[in-house]
């Protein structure tokens, strides 16, 4: 029923503001138990397709429609498509690119309620151009935040509020670059997107391989990097952590580390693991932001860096826009102080552990070949694929069934074993066991990947 909803929703059937019919009066007309219809509409309320209003019943958004592909012709790219060389095909209809966050689960009462509260409140100094580093209020609660969940040590004044992580590494990379410390290490496989960023930037990235234990520092110092960007706590892709002795070794490598604690919030079978920040504030640029527990449109995440650059970053902060929005920030610190973005935080990790849970499953029973890694955190897994050559084909060949993921080649700049970044935030249970059946239908029945071939339909060598 579910997937007849969607259908519906997507071809235009079912128009943005449509109000669904009472669940007993469908459940009586469908002639199934009203269980079943409670369920689908729940799903698709997951799904931001349509949210429960009160007094209104179920009313469809629209919200998770993909848009019509744009004509062949068109020369306009879409801002996926600047970052990374990925094209979704027009068939998929199940999208588990990584880093995309439940965005179904967008705290909406919360916020109102939050809003409410500081427009009650608001003078009209703060409504004035401010301080360009951030208002004094989402400040003060990111230092007893971040100090309580991540072990940040920081004082309000050495934090610089940014327009997500993106912004806060285009700025060092613009004070870098004045020092003339444009040679940057970037783990291999790496984010990719952060990459792209320093390179649009104009520092110059050399890959460092990454292993079980995180980068390899030893390589580090090898490379003559002045500076180097890590994803410590859950690397991405692979997930691991940066070890014990990796961390004390970099922690004593004489260069600027550049953390983005990039989805430090979703943790789920263990314990955080401390950002590195706190052992050494003075050695650590730490970059963090609300676009895993919130939402990316948000476009809010802080930047803490050694003193002795402040200065710099706060100028080149107030050249690129004076200062973020300053009630967004207002809210946010509400949402900090009250505890509701703790509550909320909560509530995602349980629906993301039962959708981490099930895209598991699903994967090990119909690819029972392959290694899943980086499950203990996150928003993505990543499957290694034993015997595989080319995982780029395989990738095209799980999008043929109407899958989007991305091959794990996209984020190397070296080359390596083979595999398949999966995110499953963004899609219920249901969806992602569905997900896991089609790429096991992209392979072997063994669950052994089929054999590769080149894109020109040759078998690779």
């Amino acid at each position: 029923m579910a997937e007849g909803l969607r259908a519906a929703v997507a071809a235009g059937r079912l128009s943005p503001g449509s109000r669904l019919p009472a669940t007993r009066q469908l459940a009586a007309e469908l002639g199934v138990s009203r269980g079943v219809v409670v369920q689908a509409y729940q799903r698709i309320v997951d799904e931001g397709l349509a949210e429960a209003r009160t007094g209104s019943g179920t009313v469809v958004t629209g919200r998770g429609v993909r848009r019509a592909a744009r004509p062949a012709g068109d020369r306009r790219r879409t801002l996926d498509e600047l970052r990374l060389p990925i094209s979704t095909p027009e068939s998929v209809d199940i999208d588990l690119s990584p880093g995309v966050p439940d965005l179904s689960a967008f705290p909406r009462a919360a916020w109102l309620r939050a809003e409410r509260a500081v427009l009650d409140r608001v003078t009209a100094a703060d409504l004035r151009y401010g301080d360009p580093g951030g208002t004094p209020q989402l400040r003060a609660a990111l230092v007893g935040w971040l100090a309580r969940t991540r072990g940040v040590r920081c004082e309000a004044d050495d934090i610089i509020v940014t327009a997500g992580v993106a912004q806060g590494l285009a700025l060092l990379a613009q004070v870098l670059r004045a020092q003339n410390r444009d040679l940057l290490a970037v783990e291999d496989p790496g984010s990719r997107g952060a990459v792209d960023q320093m390179v649009f930037w104009g520092m110059r990235p050399v890959g460092v391989p990454v292993d079980e234990h995180g980068m390899r520092i030893a390589e580090l110092a090898a490379t003559g990097a002045e500076a180097a960007l890590l994803t410590p706590a859950h690397q991405f892709p692979t997930g691991v952590v940066l070890s014990p002795e990796r961390r004390r070794e970099l922690l004593a490598w004489p260069g600027l580390v550049v953390e983005d604690d990039y989805d430090a919030e979703h943790r789920y079978d263990r314990a955080p693991v401390a950002a590195l920040q706190g052992s050494a504030p003075e050695r650590v640029a730490y970059l963090g932001s609300v676009s895993k527990s919130l939402a990316p449109a948000m476009r809010t995440g802080w930047l803490i860096a050694p003193r002795a650059m402040q200065t710099a970053l706060l100028a080149a902060k107030h050249a690129s826009d004076l200062g973020n929005p300053a009630l967004p920030q207002l809210v946010l610190a509400e949402l900090l102080s009250s505890g509701d973005h703790d509550r909320h935080l909560r509530a995602v990790r349980t629906r993301q552990r039962s959708r981490r849970d099930a895209l598991i499953a699903g994967l090990r029973a119909h690819l029972p070949a392959a290694r899943v890694a980086g499950v203990a955190a996150g928003l993505h897994v990543l499957v290694l694929l034993p015997g595989a050559a080319d995982d780029t084909v395989l990738a095209d060949r799980v999008a043929a069934t109407g899958v989007q993921v991305h091959p794990l080649s996209w984020h190397r700049r070296g080359p390596g074993p083979p595999g398949l970044v999966i995110g499953y935030a963004a899609h219920p249970p249901d969806r992602l066991t569905e997900a896991a059946a089609r790429i096991g239908r992209a392979l072997n029945s063994d669950g052994r990947p089929a054999p590769s071939r080149s894109r020109s339909g040759a078998p690779s060598s």
